[in-house]
This record gives C-alpha cells, structure tokens and sequence, in this order.
C-alpha cells in the first residue's frame, strides 16, 4: 500500500485568483509568473487553468520552452535573462522575450544575430539593489537597445522590496522610476502581487503576479481568504497511528513536547524529507478529521505528531490535512517562522501529485 501522504492542485482556484487579480488591474496585461516549476505546483499541471493569461514570466529559458511546446503563443518573458550569448538564439527561434540587467547581456545582445528580434524587457534598480541598471540611465540605456537589430521592442521594469510592508511602501522607488523614465513613449511592467493589489498606481501596462496567482497572501497582516484568494495547492495525509499518553510523557526527538495531563496523540505520515518544515513548533496549525488542531514536538523526517485531544474521534486512517482550505498554508509558514513561497517550492520529489 502506498503512504498517504498526497499534494493537490486545484485548477478552479488558479482560475479563480488569475480572475480576481486581473478584475483587480486597472486593465494592465498580466504576466502569469510561472517560475520555480509554478511555485513548486508543476507547470504542465497549473498552465491550462491559467491560460487566460495575456503572458508568462519565468526563470528558467527550459520551462519558457515547454510552454511555447505546450502551444500556448503569449508573450513569454525571463525575468533574469539569459545566462549566456548562446541561449539568445534559442530565445529568438522561440519568441521568448528577455530581461536586460547587465552590461554582459547588453554586449550578447549587441553581438547576438538572430533569426528574428527579440522582445527585451530592460531592468532598472530603482532601489532594492538586487538586480538592473540604474534607473536614471534609462534614456541612454533606451536609445541603445532602440539602435540593436537583435531588439524588437523595450518594455520598462523594476521590482519593489517593501510593496508588501504597509509602512514602507513603494512611494520612494515609484518616484525614482518615475523621475528617471519621465517621457519615455515605452510600455513598463512594475507590479508584484503585493503592489498589484495595494497600489493601483503602480499597475502600469503590464502587472506579475506570483504568489498570489497561488493562494497565498503576500501580506503578514492579511489572510488570502480576507482578500478572496483561494488556495491551489492542498497537502493531505492520514494517521497512521494513536496512542495514549500521561501526565509527564515526551514526545519524539529531543523531548520537546512533554504532557501535562492525560492526552490522545496521533502520527502523521509526513515530515521534514517530504518538505514539511522541520521548524515548525508545537501549536503549527493541523485538521484532523475536518477538525483544527495543532502539531506536537519536533518534526521528523518522516512522520509528525499531532494533539488528538480535540477529534475525539479520530482513528488510525483518519484525514489529515497540512495545508490547504482549512488550514492556511500561510499560517503553518508563519508558525515555522518562513513565508509560504519557501513551502510551496520545498514539497519533495517523493511526494505525489495529483490535480483535482
């Protein structure tokens, strides 16, 4: 018999938020942001629920590929480029269109000849100071790709860092973009999730939602139910086994977790190997039965332990799920002290898929 333990990707809820963040555009085009093998949801299984995006952004130029081998003909976007001069020819014979962000990927491209222009998207720092050219030397930057052969059109991009941080916000580096491209006749591409929905300001020609897209809020202080987001990714198993303790009993390594009464205690079949975090502390959210309840001790490779006290019913074989509709895979992040991307990227290769 198989282990239990199963990842589930619903579709109607990745249609669901690509509707409910393109309502909520000021009718910018979309990129769908499809990178880390779609947030670790797998690409072949999120893309046909996203089809109606008006474009695709990721990473890595094998998945651009697969899309277009997919059949899906919207602009396709490398939100880092290329790595190197040779894979601009691959990007041309693909319509895969790239970021610029470096005078090395300025000089390939200057260099590069190709089957057919391609559509370059031009990075500018406008203060995260990660990636991208400084954003006052846009005009110059402009004018030279604007001269390349190799370049059939110029999209304007940044990232924000704080679009997700009330306090800080995007106002600075929106000024900055603003100031260093002011009249620039070229379409720009600056909102995350974040900014796609707090600052409509921001929203520009093109939007790039990521997390979102997913089911995940990209705020600390705002659950994606309270924004309407529905999660894509379910992780579910079962119990595999129950036991009674008493009042002084410990429970898995290192003794974290010692009882302080009598208490019903159940073993899940999932931990640390299949990509659960192994730092999640005891109090992590858990749903037994369709009951909540929480973690308890240390996080195994293999298995967990959860508080049976409150599913009174709860057997060996009882459902048991991680995250997903009941339990927010935001607040399991939050407990284990990281942000939901980290877990939707971690779901280990031993884990199955299946999409409902």
């Amino acid at each position: 018999m198989n282990r239990p333990l199963l990842a589930r990707i619903h579709p109607a809820a990745l249609t669901h938020n690509l509707a409910l963040l393109k309502a909520r555009s000021s009718g910018a085009m979309m990129f769908a942001v499809v990178k880390a093998n779609a947030y670790g949801h797998g690409l072949e299984r999120v893309a046909p629920a996203l089809a109606a995006t008006d474009g695709w952004a990721t990473l890595e130029l094998a998945s651009a590929i697969r899309l277009r081998e997919m059949g899906y003909t919207q602009p396709i976007v490398l939100l880092e480029g290329v790595f190197s001069a040779d894979e601009l020819p691959l990007c041309a014979s693909h319509a895969i269109g790239c970021a610029v962000h470096s005078p090395e990927q300025l000089r390939w491209l200057a260099d590069a000849d190709l089957a057919r222009p391609l559509a370059i998207f031009l990075k500018l720092n406008s203060g995260m100071n990660r990636l991208g050219f400084a954003a006052e030397d846009a005009p110059a930057l402009l004018a030279r790709l604007q001269a390349m052969p190799s370049v059939a059109s110029v999209t304007l991009m940044t990232h924000f860092a704080t679009a997700d941080e009330p306090e800080a916000g995007i106002a600075a580096q929106l000024a900055r973009f603003r100031a260093a491209t002011a009249g620039l006749d070229v379409p720009v591409s600056l909102a995350n999730s974040a900014a796609l929905l707090d600052y409509p300001e921001a929203h520009g020609d093109w939007v790039r939602p990521g997390v979102a897209l997913y089911g995940s809020s990209p705020f600390a202080d705002r659950s994606a139910a309270s924004i309407g987001l529905q999660p894509a990714m379910s992780l579910t198993s079962e119990l595999i086994s129950v036991r009674e303790l008493v009042a002084g009993d410990a429970v898995g390594y290192g003794a974290t977790f010692v009882a302080d009464r009598a208490m019903r205690i159940g073993t899940v079949a999932c931990g640390y190997a299949d990509g659960y975090p192994r730092h999640a502390p005891t109090g992590t959210p858990v749903a037994v039965n369709g009951v909540l309840t929480r973690l308890i001790g240390r996080v195994s490779m293999d298995m967990l332990a959860v508080d049976l006290d409150p599913v009174p019913a709860a057997v060996v074989g009882s459902p048991v799920e991680l995250w997903g509709s009941q339990v927010s895979i935001d607040a399991v992040a939050t407990a284990a002290g990281t942000i939901s991307y980290e877990l939707m990227c971690a779901v280990a290769p031993r884990v199955p898929f299946t999409v409902d």
